[in-house]
């Protein structure tokens, strides 16, 4: 064990049996064992030890032929140390005491009398994988690959857009951000206004379908003193406060079309006049609008001016769905997970396999936001510090396949391959080519990765045809 691996190696045994503790005394060689024999002990040395890995007798008094005592203990030590790994120790045949156990946040458990080998095993497992947890947390804390602070990523297609959105910060040309609801539209256009040189001026964001028509223009545009029956006061709108920084227009598609043209003068000369107000009022701020409708569509309907389109459009961004990001959606739910853990003050929070597969194989129709509901939902109400695919309220989803490299190589041959031929109708030549390899690596593939009876079934004549060529050729 190296000196990394003993820094943190302390193991707290709750055990009331004066044989059994002196036989952990020796058992654990290289590890910090902390021995208590009651509550109260074991949660004095937790506070003041932070002990990676903890054993726990579920028989202790004061109830020493029941396990009330021992999950009692198990409840404190979860709350006193987050990621705790606790085993439980659980008389002869009492395996449905260690499952309920499990069931509260234990990791694993053993089977009195105790054999001291298993037992080094079984703990020397535990440790380990708390290690591989601490190197994770250290490098989650480290920050995502996304070059954006607000984005959680690690799909290449969010990567790409995170550097776009780099690249058109400096600049003040409007930027038009296209997805689905919840796809984290407005997170990407204050990353826009953060990276920006107008950062320190102010971010003004407003939904233009959340806001009732007849009062949509005096929000964007502002009003004068007795404009109408209850203007008071004269009053700024959303244009007027970006001054010198960014207005987000959220569901520019459902701006109503008499509006459309005070925004499009807006864009053509920097100018705007409240309403009731003759005075124009110059206004430097960019326009960042975003919008999950088909504008081209509002477009041919008449529900979009197509002039307004070209203004907005200088450049657009399009965002991909959640369910195109199969391994984000684990990433972003141990974000969220995190967060709303210590919000509830439950920090040993973490999620099952089962609620792992699922979050991957959900379709997500609310993207991002659903998500973090689902998970918010979850660390409110979940039972036990185990979230399960239930807790989430989604059904359960095979495991998620974990594979070396040179299986998943494998299987990106395969696809790649596969997609190739049927692209070009099952030409070996013209998936060869395409493929940028030669025919004979081709046949190899094929032939490594059981593709040739499907490939002759489906292009026998083609096949030969191609091999025939290849042979000529290869000759000549």
């Amino acid at each position: 064990m190296n000196d990394q691996d003993a820094a943190g190696a302390s193991l707290l045994i709750v055990e009331d049996d004066p044989g059994l503790c002196r036989q952990y005394r020796w058992a654990f060689p290289g590890r910090t064992v902390m021995l208590a024999g009651d509550r109260a002990g074991a949660v004095e040395i937790a506070r003041r030890e932070q002990p990676q890995v903890a054993i726990i007798d579920l028989g202790l008094p004061p109830d020493p032929d029941g396990i009330t005592e021992g999950l009692a203990i198990l409840d404190a030590l979860v709350r006193e140390v987050p990621g705790i790994k606790v085993i439980v120790a659980t008389g002869n045949g009492k395996r449905e005491n260690a499952l309920l156990a499990i069931g509260r946040g234990a990791y694993d458990f053993f089977e009195k009398p105790v054999d001291i080998e298993i037992l080094r095993i079984i703990v020397d497992r535990v440790f380990q994988l708390a290690a591989l947890e601490q190197e994770n947390r250290r490098l989650s804390a480290i920050g995502s690959p996304s070059p954006l602070p607000r984005v959680i990523t690690g799909s290449e297609s969010m990567l790409k857009i995170c550097r776009t959105i780099e690249k058109l910060a400096p600049s003040t040309a409007p930027v038009l951000l296209l997805g689905e609801s919840g796809t984290g539209k407005e997170i990407l256009a204050q990353s826009l206004h953060e990276l920006s040189p107008r950062a320190k001026a102010p971010f003004i964001a407003i939904n233009c379908g959340a806001i009732p028509e007849p009062l949509l223009e005096s929000e964007l545009f502002g009003h004068e003193k007795g404009a109408f029956t209850g203007a008071i006061k004269q009053t700024p709108g959303r244009i007027e406060l970006a001054q010198g920084g960014t207005l987000f227009l959220d569901e520019i598609g459902d701006l109503p079309l008499g509006l459309q043209v005070k925004l499009l003068r807006f864009l053509q000369e920097s100018v705007i006049e409240r309403v009731g107000g003759r005075k124009p009022i110059q206004v430097d701020a960019r326009i960042v609008s975003a919008t999950h409708q088909n504008l081209d569509q509002l477009v041919d309907t008449g529900r979009f001016r197509l002039d307004l389109l070209f203004r907005l459009n200088i450049v657009s961004v399009k965002i991909p769905p959640l369910r195109d990001r199969q391994a984000d959606a684990i990433l972003l739910g141990r974000y969220f997970l995190n967060r709303f853990a210590r919000e509830q003050n439950r920090p040993g929070l973490t999620f099952a396999e089962s609620a792992l597969a699922a979050l991957a194989r959900h379709s997500w129709p609310g993207n991002v936001r659903e998500l973090e509901n689902r998970v918010r939902r979850a660390a409110i109400m979940a039972d036990h510090t185990k979230i399960e695919a239930r807790d989430l309220d989604l059904a359960d989803a095979a495991p998620l396949p974990v594979h070396d490299l040179r299986t998943a190589r494998r299987e990106a041959d395969r696809a790649a391959i596969q997609m190739a031929l049927a692209r070009v109708d099952g030409s070996i030549t013209a998936a060869a080519k395409l493929l940028g390899v030669s025919r004979p690596t081709l046949y190899g593939l094929i032939s490594g990765l059981g593709l040739s009876d499907a490939v002759k079934a489906d292009r026998d004549d083609s096949l030969e045809e191609d091999v025939t060529d290849g042979d000529e050729l290869d000759q000549a």
